[in-house]
């Protein structure tokens, strides 16, 4: 056990490393700590081994699961049934857009300039088409945009995006079999249910020191993570919908809210967000860049392109529009997600996957550095954080993370 609490100190240590950073740089923690996890892996590979890391130990992969399916959820419990009924077509216009410029724009530059195969070109497309929930939803959270209109209708837009991204994985590539069925089944049947279930079991049972919520809500996010496996999809999935379909009961209860985010930044994400970062090959992007860059180009044009000018239609003003754009191109979770099952597959190769994955954690950091930088909206900012649980109304919270 000497070599696991000692892996598990490097690892909380690198975040809190990563958490100073953005404190004194003024970015997100989110993207501090995947550009900490790219250098620590430099680092530490370098003196030590490429292993000694421990990115691909089971308990560590297990956590930075857990923390992308925490978030996930968080993110759609965080949808406001109301904003999203109101702003469905505004949402649904941006995520559909941000979807096929970058699946179609991708899958052509891979094929016709990179000259990768044809299944290799149609998953890179995949990869790249993504908007990445958890980096927008932690920014989101970090300057309070999570509880405006304008950041639950980004929020979700991110959903339709991902939703169109996690389709065309499965029409193209994931096999279609019963266990797709029962998987689909099972999840209209529960997801029907659960809105009238939950608030009834919390009301009769919750409130206690127990924490009996947060264990019914993980035995949720396993239970159909588990299933989603079952069927060969992603557990990342069905944690959004449950989040989306719990939005009323959980989105609405501060307290429990708080709690799990205690939980999920506090442990949870820096093991995946450093996690991801680790990934990035240095070696193998000096020895190709133009790759690496012709891919994330390919990604920033056409999402550029197609959100961009969809948002000003839709009326965004000029420094939404941008702000918009920029958190729209943002990509990780469903695009790692995405290279690794190409990987798994063989679809495509580990060189392949290695640019993939740079290209994915690069179009996670330079977008969210631009837009916060550039085109944030501080006037649409809300001009104090959530009181913390327990403080007296009116008592400004912490500083948000």
């Amino acid at each position: 056990m000497t070599s696991v609490w000692a892996l598990a100190a490097l690892w909380l240590g690198l975040a809190l490393v990563a958490t100073l950073l953005a404190i004194w740089l003024r970015i997100s923690t989110a993207l501090s700590e995947i550009v900490v996890g790219t250098v620590a892996q430099l680092v530490i590979g370098a003196f030590l081994g490429i292993e000694a890391l421990g990115a691909k130990a089971p308990w560590v992969t297990f956590l930075s699961g857990t923390g992308a399916i925490v978030l996930t959820f968080l993110a759609g419990a965080e949808l406001d049934p109301i904003v999203f009924r109101a702003k469905w077509r505004e949402a649904s216009g941006l995520g559909l857009v941000a979807f096929f410029a970058p699946f179609l724009g991708c899958t052509a530059l891979a094929y016709y300039v990179l000259h990768w195969n044809v299944r290799a070109s149609w998953l890179v497309g995949i990869a790249l088409s993504t908007t990445s929930v958890a980096v927008v939803y932690a920014v989101m959270l970090e300057f309070g945009l999570n509880r405006t209109e304008f950041g639950k209708t980004i929020l979700a837009a991110c959903f339709i995006n991902d939703l169109g991204t996690v389709l065309a994985l499965g029409f193209i590539f994931a096999p279609f079999s019963v266990r797709t069925l029962v998987f689909a089944v099972t999840s209209v049947v529960l997801f029907t249910l659960l809105p009238w279930l939950t608030p009834r079991f919390f009301k009769k049972y919750g409130g206690r020191v127990s924490e009996l919520e947060a264990k019914y809500l993980l035995f949720l996010l396993f239970g159909f993570g588990a299933l989603a496996a079952w069927a060969d999809s992603e557990a990342v999935l069905p944690a959004y919908l449950i989040g989306m379909v719990l939005a009323s009961t959980v989105g609405k209860d501060h307290v429990l809210i708080r709690r799990l985010r205690t939980m999920t930044f506090g442990l949870l994400t820096p093991f995946y967000f450093i996690r991801a970062g680790s990934f990035v090959s240095i070696p193998s992007l000096i020895a190709a860049p133009l790759v690496g860059l012709a891919l994330l180009a390919g990604k920033m044009v056409t999402k550029i392109a197609a959100v961009l000018p969809t948002a000003r239609a839709l009326g965004y003003a000029r420094r939404e529009s941008l702000y918009t754009t920029m958190m729209m191109s943002t990509g990780l979770t469903f695009g790692t997600i995405s290279a690794l099952f190409g990987l798994s597959h063989g679809i495509i190769d580990q060189a392949q996957y290695s640019y993939i994955v740079a290209t994915v954690i690069g179009s996670a950091v330079i977008p969210t550095v631009v837009g916060n930088a550039f085109f944030l909206p501080r006037h649409l900012l809300p001009a104090q954080p959530e009181p913390e649980e327990g403080a007296p109304d009116g008592e400004p919270a912490a500083a948000a993370r």
